[in-house]
């Protein structure tokens, strides 16, 4: 238990500290002070701050599959999967904004292609499950004849985009999503904005009514 505690503390403080000053600012010196190990605990455990990375990354990937797989195989219509994958993915990201802003801006970099290459394979096998709900409500009829992966790019992008630009969508409101209680006003706006953007975008349309 001691071992697994120890563990969990350098993740969180690795986390912390990635969230608040990037990868690179960030050295296994910091991530032993702020998690109370040492150096060689870190080495021992992960090998290297690559080797933390990674276990937070994978981590955080491996739980959210586990999450979208339950989702695909609960009962339901492909409507209400869908509904429910892109809510808990918004919520997710945003309560976890600035790792997602420290994330996405050190993906944009070529300093380590094959670690982020890694990490790009394993969210693609996240989007996969996605595609599958609306693929089978394409075949079932209860969806529309769309590009699947454009509808996918467009909902995680605009989740990624107001947890990147917050003030996008916040100027002039006086929100702040660093608030807890802004921060679940933005959500919520995100999270209807989107649902309605599915339903309306997915749902077949009649077309005799406008004849």
């Amino acid at each position: 238990m001691e071992r697994i505690d120890k563990r969990t503390r350098i993740i969180e403080a690795a986390e912390k500290l990635f969230s608040e000053l990037g990868y690179e600012g960030t050295s296994t010196r910091q991530i032993a002070k702020e998690s109370g190990a040492n150096m060689a605990m870190i080495n021992y455990y992960f090998g290297s701050k690559e080797g933390v990375f990674m276990e937070i990354m994978s981590k955080r990937i491996a739980d959210f599959k586990e999450h979208l797989n339950n989702i695909s195989h609960s009962d339901g219509t492909c409507m209400e999967k869908l509904l429910k994958v892109v809510e808990e993915y918004a919520k997710r990201i945003l309560r976890n904004h600035t790792f997602h802003k420290m994330m996405h801006r050190e993906l944009s970099l070529p300093q380590r292609p094959e670690m982020f290459s890694n990490i790009e394979n394993a969210m693609a096998e996240n989007q996969l499950v996605i595609e599958t709900i609306v693929n089978d409500g394409i075949a079932n009829g209860s969806f529309r004849q769309i590009d699947v992966r454009m509808l996918i790019l467009t909902l995680m992008g605009t989740i990624s985009k107001v947890a990147i630009s917050p003030a996008k969508i916040t100027s002039g409101t006086g929100l702040d999503i660093n608030n807890h209680k802004d921060r679940k006003v933005i959500t919520d706006r995100l999270i209807a904005h989107l649902k309605d953007l599915i339903t309306i975008y997915l749902t077949p349309q009649n077309d005799t009514q406008y004849q």
